[in-house]
């Protein structure tokens, strides 16, 4: 590197940044506490290691989003230049989306396998209860969506399916041998159909490594250096994969917070960063502690907050700037006194000049903030919440992506189904028999256009054999497909809703994303691995949209935001942690964090609220006291005020 480079990183970066962005070889786990610039320094060290002489193309950067690899590249070709554009960046299921359409064959796919989401698993799912399943009647069987939750722990946390419905779903253990059926039958359909799920990516991927050496040698040799983001948040075949792409050259730099760790109900495993120093001997540690959010009185707190935690690497942040006020803990008579509070306390930021959209309410679970809406729309006050209706889960926009789904894998029963149930006068038997000559006949779609039976001829089949032959045309870019499929399906859009005004525009806006596409297959992969979060017709809005909005959200949803202001609902023992965890030492210890990380999202105000006297009609109890991660905290780090309007 110049010196001249090397010189303006010294100057740009603290001194502990500095160190891990000059790390040399080996094993590096950085530990980023909350605010402390861990993306700064990922972008510093690619842009270092390429103007080093590294090839852009060997360096492999991970992350859980692909916004956040494309920002981070983006800044490191600002930082140095567009050398670092050809990085390798993206998410843990891009990557592994990317090796498998090349290696699929190894494990026994075709490479022109399709990606389906959680809708569309819950389908097949639905498939096999129908069609391969004798269910006995041993009380009330599992519902479609708890099936994939389960086939899905058991994937993520790389568990046997006993040791998952035993440890999480013990009512539904007298139905073992049946779970079990359904598990092979759906990983049989899936074969069948060429698809993956989502775990499957993660889980094809890990075999495909562990299972063939020379494969896994060609891999690991051309990304010589691996950089990971939000360690904390993979899981265990993550962190299998991890280990198997580094493993010869062990050039692996992971960044995390072991105290933000909190998404285990998603199979995330917090031993994966305890516990990388054992998987890579000699593991160089660097901890960032300087906090660039938070003034030092919330810094104060959170640290104090964080100490209770039973095991940790051990950090203190700290920060420049000094702030004026101490967090408060709010004792309200109820709940409605405690939206009461949060109500005029906003009105009392925003006549300070406080924008609405730089405050946050904060909460476990969106239940929580119900009271809160409704005084909030009474006083009219504009606000976001965020985890409303997904895009890709709306009925319609999933109905245009399957008339495209199928020209790039036509023997997708999903999709197949999907499209023909929308014909007028086809039902589920008829649009088995459909796919039935379909498959067959093994001629892809010319099996399905050159199908003369009784059942092609009814006038909707005959009008969709029209627009498959009209849109399988290689020369259309997938605009042009998309513009063919939205006329054929805006009579069937009217029919089908209400509300297809609002709806139309979701597809347009589907079709402006088809725009910046010269691929099919690049845009259904991406819209199944990253795809937008908000319709028009299903959501509260986006951060994007929300410019004088205030802003609702559950904890999990705001790791990684900040705002001036924050209010954490429901500090009260029993509600936050909730009564369960409060059973379990590892789930009380991920409670812990879930307050650790809400804390830490304010700049400079931070409110706990508590609701006294609440009666919790499960337990039976009268839960009065303050959350046990507050109550001994002294007056001195966290102010005590009575926020009860009567």
């Amino acid at each position: 590197m110049s010196l001249t480079l090397r010189k303006k990183f010294s100057t740009e970066l603290n001194a502990v940044q500095f160190e891990a962005v000059f790390h040399d070889e080996g094993p590096l786990l950085v530990i980023a506490g909350a605010g402390s610039g861990k993306t700064r320094t990922l972008t510093y060290r690619a842009a270092r290691l390429v103007q080093e002489g590294h090839q852009p193309e060997s360096i492999l950067l991970l992350t859980f989003t692909r916004k956040s690899a494309g920002e981070m590249l983006q800044r490191a070709s600002r930082l140095l230049d567009d050398r670092c554009r050809q990085i390798a960046g993206g998410t843990f299921h891009s990557f592994a989306n990317s090796m498998l359409k090349r290696y699929a064959a190894a494990l026994g796919f075709p490479n022109s396998f399709s990606i389906i989401d959680r809708p569309d698993a819950e389908s097949l799912i639905g498939f096999v209860l129908k069609e391969k399943i004798d269910i006995p009647k041993l009380g009330a069987f599992p519902r479609k969506k708890t099936l994939a939750d389960i086939l899905s722990k058991a994937a993520n946390k790389d568990a046997s399916l006993e040791d998952v419905v035993d440890m999480e779903y013990p009512h539904f253990s007298p139905y073992l041998d049946v779970l079990l059926e359904i598990q092979n039958g759906y990983g049989e359909l899936k074969k069948q159909q060429a698809l993956m799920d989502y775990d499957d990516l993660l889980n094809n991927l890990w075999c495909l490594l562990d299972q063939h050496p020379d494969i896994r040698e060609r891999i690991s040799a051309r990304y010589r250096h691996v950089m990971v983001d939000e360690y904390q948040d993979t899981n265990h075949v993550q962190a299998r994969i991890v280990h198997l792409l580094a493993g010869d050259h062990r050039n692996i730099m992971v960044v995390g917070d072991d105290s933000q760790s909190i998404y285990s109900f998603r199979g995330a495993n917090f031993r994966n960063i305890m516990d990388f120093p054992v998987l890579f001997p000699n593991t160089r540690i660097i901890t960032l502690e300087e906090n660039y959010r938070s003034v030092e009185p919330i810094l104060t707190l959170t640290n104090r907050l964080i100490d209770q935690a039973i095991e940790k690497y051990p950090k203190t942040l700290f920060s420049k700037r000094a702030g004026r006020h101490a967090p408060r803990l709010v004792h309200t008579g109820s709940e409605n006194s405690q939206s009461r509070f949060v109500v005029d306390k906003i009105r009392e930021l925003s006549d300070r000049g406080i924008p609405l959209n730089d405050i946050a309410v904060l909460f476990r679970a969106g239940f929580h903030a119900f009271d809160l809406e409704v005084e909030l729309t009474r006083e009219g006050i504009d606000y976001v919440k965020y985890g409303g209706f997904k895009f890709m889960e709306s009925a319609h926009i999933k109905d245009v992506l399957a008339h495209l789904r199928i020209l790039t894998n036509p023997y997708d029963r999903l999709s197949w189904f999907r499209i023909l149930l929308l014909v007028d006068k086809i039902g589920p038997k008829s649009a088995q028999s459909l796919y039935d000559h379909l498959r067959h006949r093994e001629k892809g779609l010319g099996g399905f256009l050159e199908d003369e039976s009784k059942m092609a001829q009814k006038p909707g089949i005959r009008q969709l054999k029209e627009l498959i032959a009209a849109v399988d045309d290689i020369t259309l870019s997938p605009s042009q497909q998309g513009e063919q499929i939205l006329a054929y399906y805006q009579p069937i859009l009217k029919q089908r809703f209400d509300d297809h005004p609002k709806r139309a525009r979701d597809l347009e806006q589907l079709l402006a994303i088809m725009e910046t596409y010269e691929s099919l297959d690049d845009f259904l992969e991406d819209m199944t691995l990253e795809p937008p979060t908000t319709t028009i017709s299903g959501a509260f809005g986006t951060a994007d949209t929300a410019e004088d909005h205030l802003v609702l959200s559950t904890v999990h949803s705001a790791k990684g935001l900040e705002w001036h202001t924050v209010f954490i609902l429901w500090a009260l023992d029993g509600r936050f942690p909730s009564l369960m965890a409060t059973e379990n030492e590892g789930q009380l210890d991920e409670e812990l964090r879930l307050m650790y990380v809400a804390s830490t999202r304010a700049r400079e105000q931070l409110y706990f609220m508590c609701p006294g006297q609440v009666y919790d009609r499960m337990s039976g109890m009268l839960l009065s006291q303050p959350s046990r991660f507050l109550a001994e905290l002294p007056e001195t780090i966290l102010e005590r005020q009575s926020g009860s309007l009567w």
